[in-house]
């Protein structure tokens, strides 16, 4: 009798016998495969795709290639269009925790031609990938959106709001030093001033920001002011403070679509139309007993197309050896009921709302003097009618009840 360990070791004697029979006949499998990787191989790194022959990776006479951080969300998807429908070459990065792959593929949609449009998923907190990008991309610009921007948050969260703004700056700026990428658009803040004594704001206004929003807004300009004063830098930079900023692409290609978790603390705008769509029982006001006219917060409410136009305006007026700094408003404030008044008539919605004590961070009133901005980059509001941005909105959400559709 054959024991068992030695029956259950015959079927495999009996497949290395096979096998070795074989043997000759795999062999010639194995070479005419090698062969074939070999040429495969070949033939793609002729192909103007590979490795670093993109035309991403290569500076190319009358094309100017930006990298868009935050690409993928709200503002920095409306700029990405507004650059590409201006011919230029786009690289978005993102790592998608504000930002929407539906926004990207909408654009990679509108723009499929070859070297139009790129998107990379990576987290700007990690050095190596914000290095290995800049390495395989050839940038003659960057606009710098990427941030976690919500003024309550970040009390709630300070040190991920100086990591996440200030931290993240230094490791862009490294990466541009490094390959030397010399222009940069950055993409700042109104929160930097914090609640000055007089309005309206100016850029000679001193900054004084209270809320770590703010804070670590004013530490990332400061790295970027202090870094473009160092010898041999060159840089060429834009600081855009902007004030709150409402609307959609006018054509209803893209909008607002903030994470289900991040309603709490994202725009009115956005509360407003969930409280019209359902979504919410109604808008909650927080402060009704700051020192205007009716009570509640007085904003400079700015379209986001208005918005994107200045970062071009910005872009194609930055020279080397100088630093622009620009409010980007309407000069003109109005309070969170008006707002809500704007809203209810843009909707058709009665919207219920709920009166709350302030929220930690916030301010009385703020809005800009955007002379400077109107004489040096030509730049004037042009969506300034708050109902009829706020309709263009409105549209889009109505078209779009679940966002995206995916996060």
């Amino acid at each position: 009798m054959i024991p068992l360990n030695r029956r259950a070791s015959l079927p495999r004697a009996g497949m290395e016998y096979f096998d070795a029979r074989r043997k000759p006949h795999n062999v010639g499998k194995i070479i005419a495969a090698l062969v074939l990787t070999t040429l495969c191989i070949f033939v793609l790194k002729q192909s103007p795709g590979f490795g670093g022959n993109s035309v991403f990776s290569r500076h190319e006479p009358g094309v100017t290639h930006v990298l868009v951080t935050g690409g993928a969300g709200y503002i920095g998807s409306h700029a990405s269009l507004r650059l590409l429908k201006d011919n230029y070459r786009v690289t978005i990065v993102d790592n998608l925790s504000r930002g929407n792959m539906g926004a990207v593929k909408v654009l990679q949609e509108l723009f499929p031609q070859p070297g139009r449009l790129q998107f990379i998923f990576a987290d700007l907190g990690d050095q190596k990938s914000v290095n290995k990008i800049f390495a395989e991309n050839a940038f003659d610009a960057v606009m710098h959106f990427a941030a976690v921007a919500y003024v309550g948050e970040s009390t709630l969260e300070p040190l991920r709001y100086y990591h996440n703004i200030t931290s993240n700056t230094l490791l862009i700026l490294e990466a541009m030093a490094s390959h030397g990428v010399k222009t940069l658009i950055y993409s700042s803040t109104c929160a930097t001033y914090g609640e000055p004594e007089k309005m309206p704001i100016t850029e000679a206004t001193p900054q004084f920001p209270i809320n770590p929003y703010g804070k670590a807004k004013k530490m990332a300009e400061d790295i970027i002011l202090d870094f473009s004063k160092s010898k041999g830098a060159d840089m060429a930079v834009m600081i855009l403070r902007y004030f709150n900023v409402i609307g959609s692409d006018p054509e209803g290609r893209l909008g607002e679509a903030p994470r289900p978790e991040l309603r709490e603390h994202g725009r009115i705008s956005g509360a407003c139309f969930d409280a019209a769509l359902g979504v919410i029982p109604g808008l909650k006001v927080k402060g009704t007993d700051y020192p205007t006219a009716d009570g509640t917060c007085i904003r400079d409410y700015i379209d986001v197309t208005d918005l994107v136009d200045a970062h071009v305006k910005a872009l194609n007026k930055a020279e080397p050896r100088k630093v622009g700094i620009y409010n980007v408003g309407t000069g003109r404030g109005r309070s969170v009921n008006e707002f809500v008044d704007a809203c209810k008539k843009a909707t058709g919605v009665d919207i219920k709302i709920e009166y709350l004590s302030r929220r930690p961070g916030d301010y009385a009133e703020v809005y800009s003097d955007p002379t400077k901005i109107n004489k040096e980059l030509n730049w004037t509001a042009q969506y300034t009618d708050l109902k009829e941005s706020l309709s263009v909105a409105w549209r889009w959400q109505k078209s779009h009840p679940h966002g995206y559709g995916e996060n």
